[in-house]
């Protein structure tokens, strides 16, 4: 959880609140941003990866924030009129926050500035997901979004202020993410943990459904750009933690590639 993270809480507030009331419109209205079929960026549910996939009981909308050159503007809503100033301001700042963390990490292992935030490159990647998770008369039988480690290198997460539902797998047992406000969740993805070599961990979450309230949330995930290769920081291996990854180039695909065949692309990864 990082609090007092610099952004301020009415900016935190007002990104729920767009996002309320984006989710809020007439189907109509909001299928104005459908993504096309087996695409990422767009308003819609799950695209279909696999025969065998489960589908999440959420809606989302997807949308690429930087490199700022690559907006894909028609999928940016004008409905609420001021969803696309609050977003930029929103991703800015969180920006700066990343830069921080990443900052923050190499400190903690020693490393020189820079051992990680240079394998993401100049145009790193961030995409913000906005998601919707309607009321569900059977959450025992529903997942809002399965059980899945995130492909990123960091996820930012601003939960709903009220509605709770995302969990962590720990120790062999399913544990509650607390609701703070105007805090932000930060989940390191299974990229970092390549670049970490297993030291830092991309920790296996998912998120409940509910009976009579709806949630929303919006995620953030930066990762470097397609055709950076990333591996594990060489000062990080020795003979006591010997390399446990090998390097790969454009991990999205890889991921993808993975999924289709059933498997799971941080142990597809290792040495």
């Amino acid at each position: 959880m990082a609090t007092g993270n610099g952004i301020p809480s009415s900016l935190l507030d007002k990104l729920r609140e767009v996002a309320k009331q984006f989710f809020a419109l007439p189907a109509e209205e909001k299928h104005k941003y459908s993504r096309a079929a087996n695409k990422v960026e767009g308003y819609g549910q799950d695209g279909v990866v696999s025969e065998k996939q489960i589908f999440d009981w959420s809606s989302r909308l997807s949308l690429k924030v930087f490199p700022e050159d690559q907006r894909r503007l028609n999928f940016w809503p004008e409905n609420p009129s001021d969803f696309i100033d609050v977003l930029h301001e929103y991703v800015v700042k969180l920006k700066g926050v990343m830069d921080i963390l990443f900052k923050a990490m190499e400190k903690s292992l020693n490393l020189v500035e820079g051992s990680f935030s240079s394998q993401f490159g100049d145009n790193s990647l961030m995409k913000a997901r906005f998601n919707f998770y309607p009321p569900c008369s059977r959450p025992d039988m529903v997942l809002g979004v399965k059980a899945h480690s995130d492909r990123s290198g960091i996820t930012v997460l601003l939960q709903d202020d009220e509605v709770g539902g995302l969990q962590i797998f720990k120790d062999d047992k399913w544990i509650n993410v607390p609701v703070i406000p105007h805090a932000l969740v930060v989940n390191l993805g299974d990229q970092m943990q390549i670049m970490s070599n297993g030291i830092f961990k991309s920790p296996l979450h998912r998120v409940l459904t509910n009976t009579d309230k709806l949630r929303i949330s919006v995620a953030t995930f930066n990762t470097p750009e397609p055709d950076k290769e990333i591996g594990p920081v060489e000062q990080l291996i020795d003979e006591k933690r010997p390399r446990l990854y090998r390097n790969v180039k454009n991990f999205a695909a890889f991921d993808y590639e993975c999924l289709q065949k059933g498997k799971v692309a941080l142990e597809e990864a290792k040495i």
